[in-house]
């Protein structure tokens, strides 16, 4: 179990508010920057295959990264370890604007700064998930991830907006030059915040060795095993819903820009108010259970989404389906962060990131050709029935292990 050494006073709720404020500022200017390439890519080439190739060159280096990353934050300060992660981003994203305003526009660029940024956000994002215990009481910590689910979501509604009016009023230099002043801000607000190494006991290790003992320390442990089998199979059948659905809108519930604006905006709109629910609930007695029945309430949501034949009713069920996103997420990692020792904090949580971020690229090379055989609303039928399937397991295995 994990110990969580922070008085229970005042005094951790400055630094929380910090933290929460740097890595959203990062993810805001992340997030506009990601909007313009997708956008650049698609003005300038209209071509399935280079959107193939951004989205490989973003995920999949993070992927890969991973396993050292949880190591690294297992071994390092990690406050130091997410700004220089987050400086390492800028100063890429800073030579790809440099090289834009000198006029190398090549697309091949956008590609190789895809892949640093992705290397740089695979490093950061161990060591932050890591960090919140250290930072946060652990009865508070399901609020704090409450309320920054409800920022992520405020500003992934606001970023397509503010990318899609910089790219197309003062060109995408700007749009690159806002991510280095964002990330410059998040470094210096981090700097505020105090937060110590955690302790190792025992002989330093290799590199390899903290890798496999990680591994086995998962592996070992029923519980966190459970939650890794729930992470990659959920994720595995939410892609779907995730990356299907704009093509389901196209080609059955009306093609227009606006209809799939609103697909995004509903689910975002919806992950919002999941967000603000968490943060004034405070906390889940059941972690278990809560994940078990929101997994059970996406599957069911996303059968009917297969079956919508009328887009409003399709909007209002993809709004309700964006509610459980946040809920799921908070549960999930408040469960990790309770049950992790702080010195393998790092580690499993890298291990989640490589399983979420594999599951997807991997179940669209499935998902993908299928749609063009098969009725998309009846892929996402058959996947939702299979995620109530999976909640429904979930909570099972969860009463035989006993933990909450």
């Amino acid at each position: 179990m994990n110990s969580n050494p922070i008085d229970n006073n005042n005094s951790w709720k400055k630094e929380a508010a910090l933290f929460l404020i740097s890595q959203n500022v990062s993810l805001f200017g992340s997030s506009v920057v990601a909007f313009s390439i997708i956008w650049h890519i698609t003005l300038q080439t209209s071509s399935g295959t280079w959107m193939m190739l951004f989205t490989v060159f973003s995920l999949l280096p993070q992927v890969l990264i991973s396993l050292w990353a949880g190591v690294w934050a297992d071994r390092y300060n990690r406050k130091f370890l997410i700004m220089l992660a987050d400086g390492f981003i800028a100063l890429a994203t800073l030579g790809l604007a440099v090289a834009f305003w000198a006029g190398y526009q090549r697309l091949e660029l956008l590609l190789v700064v895809s892949l640093v940024r992705s290397i740089g956000a695979g490093i950061q994002m161990p060591a932050v998930n890591a960090l919140y215990p250290q930072i946060v009481p652990q009865e508070k910590l399901t609020k704090v991830q409450g309320i920054n689910q409800t920022l992520s979501s405020v500003l992934m509604l606001l970023s397509p907006a503010v990318g899609g009016v910089v790219l197309g009023s003062v060109g995408i230099f700007w749009a690159f030059m806002l991510d280095v002043i964002t990330a410059s801000l998040a470094i210096i607000t981090l700097g505020f915040i105090r937060i110590e190494k955690v302790v190792r006991h025992g002989k330093a290790a290799s590199v390899f060795n903290d890798l496999r003992d990680g591994v086995f320390y998962v592996m070992n442990n029923r519980l966190l095993r459970q939650v890794l089998i729930c992470f990659g199979v959920s994720f595995f059948l939410f892609t779907p819903a995730s990356v299907l659905t704009p093509l389901l809108v196209e080609r059955s519930l009306g093609g227009g820009v606006w209809h799939l604006t609103a697909n995004e905006i509903v689910w975002t709109v919806g992950s919002l108010v999941g967000g603000a629910f968490v943060s004034i609930k405070g906390e889940f007695r059941d972690k278990v259970r809560t994940v078990a029945l929101c997994l059970v309430a996406f599957g069911v949501t996303f059968a009917l989404l297969g079956v919508a034949g009328n887009f409003y009713v399709y909007l209002i069920i993809m709004g309700i389906a964006g509610f459980f996103m946040p809920i799921i997420s908070t549960a999930q990692t408040v469960l990790l962060q309770e049950n992790v020792e702080a010195a393998m904090m790092g580690r499993v949580f890298s291990l989640v990131q490589i399983v979420t971020g594999s599951a997807m690229p991997v179940a669209i090379l499935l998902f993908g050709p299928l749609a063009d055989i098969v009725p998309i609303g009846l892929i996402l039928l058959v996947s939702g029935v299979l995620l109530a399937v999976t909640g429904i397991t979930y909570g099972f295995a969860g009463k035989r292990i006993g933990v909450d």
